[in-house]
């Protein structure tokens, strides 16, 4: 059986009102359109749904039987609309975003202050994550963005937007102060107590490809999982870290510590926005692509 949706919808304004004239005026058209419809039901289920009145009309009992599943699926429709609405207008919704404690410490987080002052009923959850990974969780839609660093190989469908540059440096304590001022060769790294990430980090790749190049092998004494505690360690005279810049300025700014320099510098690289352009994200997570780039 086959019935105009847009007759149910009548029937249930009818039904809830128990008013032809207040079905009429809640949907904006004529009282004869209403009824037209109601008859058209009526005629199509084979039973009549209303009895009228001089006062309105008042539900048969198989009318109550339609009416209360009826207006169970308008009201959820209604309902659907407005968590919709809501989504649209950044009053409810949620998003997802991978990055790693770099990305998100140095760029991420000033954004996402601002982000949720103005927008507080946004949820938003990050996965914290090392580059492949995020990439991966991209793809699968498990995110709706990733922010992360290059180098990055070009990946098929993935948009790939440069946001801020990051420089890798080495840095040293008191101990190490007669290498201060020097321009050296990455070649005398080989001779001192190096303090570095796990091997298997990107930025630990990026600038253990770069030494190779220069035929520089660095065999460190001390390998950590987060940058924060290579900064920690060459504060106590631990060895020379080779770091990411932002970790260790304000102790460079302070005089802690000092940037040991080369006869040439390890190239540059970004912080990255990554999407998936064939799948769509949320009108949330469009918003706040807005602010990072």
């Amino acid at each position: 059986m086959y019935v105009n949706l847009e007759y149910y919808k009548i029937f249930y304004y009818v039904g809830k009102y128990k008013s032809i004239t207040i079905a009429a005026e809640e949907l904006s058209i004529s009282q004869p359109a209403v009824s037209q419809a109601v008859k058209q039901l009526e005629k199509a289920l084979g039973s009549a749904l209303f009895v009228r009145t001089s006062k309105g009309v008042h539900l048969t009992s198989e009318g109550e039987v339609l009416y209360s599943y009826i207006k169970r699926g308008y009201e959820t429709i209604l309902l659907g609309e407005k968590k919709f609405q809501e989504l649209q207008e950044l009053e409810a919704g949620e998003i997802r975003i991978g990055a790693s404690d770099m990305t998100l410490q140095f760029y991420l987080l000033s954004f996402l202050e601002v982000f949720h002052e103005k927008y507080p009923k946004i949820k938003i959850s990050v996965t914290n994550g090392p580059t492949p990974e995020t990439l991966s969780y991209i793809k699968e839609g498990k995110i709706d963005f990733g922010v992360v660093s290059s180098p990055l190989l070009e990946t098929q469908d993935l948009k790939i937007q440069k946001v801020r540059e990051i420089e890798d440096v080495f840095v040293a304590g008191s101990r190490f102060k007669h290498l201060q001022g020097k321009k050296l060769s990455y070649k005398e790294l080989e001779k001192l107590p190096i303090i570095c990430l796990e091997g298997n980090t990107s930025t630990r790749g990026y600038v253990d490809k770069f030494l190779k190049e220069n035929d520089v092998i660095l065999y460190p004494e001390f390998e950590f999982a987060i940058s924060d505690m290579l900064v920690q360690f060459a504060l106590k005279n631990l060895g020379v870290a080779g770091v990411v810049k932002d970790f260790a300025q304000k102790y460079i700014d302070s005089g802690e510590l000092f940037q040991l320099k080369f006869e040439k510098e390890i190239p540059k690289r970004d912080f990255c926005i990554v999407t998936d352009e064939k799948l769509p994200i949320s009108s949330a997570a469009t918003k706040l692509l807005q602010y990072l780039v």
